[in-house]
């Protein structure tokens, strides 16, 4: 794999086993990266994980060349006036790393998360700050998975949405070394930024450029949406089938941010089918195929 190349894969499911169903599926579906949950997404229950089947699908990826990503729990809150949502959140976000160092993992996804009060967002990143910087520090120093904070689909006073918000949750941190980006097409499109229109992809990263660093973005997410932009619904839809549609995908997979990214699909699949016509599409539409 070159040092510019895209790699496109996809969320798998792991019921049953990690490795016994994941790497079939990355088969399937053509996949060269992965993303996995660790975890129920909708939980804060922090499950040991089976050392076999961690093993056997470390190995599987490496065996591969697949990168393998892991999406926290989706409850993650780091910034909620709700102590106990905070320390959960923190727990979790723990969890995930540390399962991803067990899997071989090369970074956790975590949702930026909300204020949810009017007039709390300065508590929040203060809490934000506190929370993190001691799993970037651990994380880190053992060599372990990166963490990357990914923007929210907006509304519900979002601490960040739209991608220049990204920069002031980077300084929340100091701007550690071991947090980046994961950016998500439809996310962004839901908060607002009109990634469908003709260069809008590509102004919408450069203006995460600008506000994170040339160097920030570690992961994509490609997802089309059914909805309209600024909705702020994350209702996913097939690569092309939605209200973002082809060219803007097309400008997501050529521009210069994204070279050496590795891309996810978390489109709507019935088996492995849906992910194996997004990954396709995504890899003829990448300049480096």
């Amino acid at each position: 794999m070159t040092a510019t190349r895209r790699p496109v894969g996809a969320h798998t499911p792991t019921a049953g086993g990690l490795a016994k169903a994941a790497l079939p599926y990355v088969d399937a579906a053509g996949a060269e990266a992965v993303q996995v949950f660790v975890g129920n997404p909708r939980g804060w229950a922090l499950p040991p994980g089976d050392p076999a089947q961690d093993q056997l699908f470390a190995a599987g990826c490496a065996e591969r060349g697949v990168p393998a990503y892991i999406h926290a729990s989706l409850l993650v809150n780091l910034g909620s006036p709700t102590a106990a949502t905070v320390e959960r959140s923190a727990a979790a976000i723990a969890h995930a790393l540390t399962r991803g160092a067990a899997i071989g993992a090369a970074g956790v996804v975590f949702h930026a998360g909300s204020a949810v009060n009017d007039g709390y967002a300065p508590t929040a990143m203060r809490q934000v700050r506190e929370q993190l910087l001691p799993l970037l520090d651990t994380t880190a120093a053992a060599g372990g998975p990166t963490l990357m904070v990914e923007p929210s689909a907006g509304g519900g006073r979002s601490l960040a949405a739209r991608v220049e918000q990204l920069g002031p949750y980077l300084e929340a941190v100091d701007g550690h070394p071991w947090l980046g980006v994961c950016f998500d097409t439809c996310h962004v499109w839901a908060a607002g930024h009109d990634v469908a229109a003709p260069g809008g992809m590509g102004a919408t990263l450069d203006l995460l450029a600008a506000a994170c660093g040339p160097d920030r973005l570690w992961l994509v997410h490609a997802n089309d949406s059914k909805d309209r932009c600024g909705s702020t619904r994350d209702r996913h839809e097939n690569i092309g089938k939605g209200t973002i549609g082809e060219p803007g995908f097309a400008e997501l997979m050529t521009h210069p941010l994204t070279a050496g990214v590795p891309v996810i699909v978390e489109t709507p699949t019935k088996g492995h089918a849906g992910h194996a016509a997004d990954i396709a599409t995504l890899r003829r539409l990448r300049s480096d195929r």
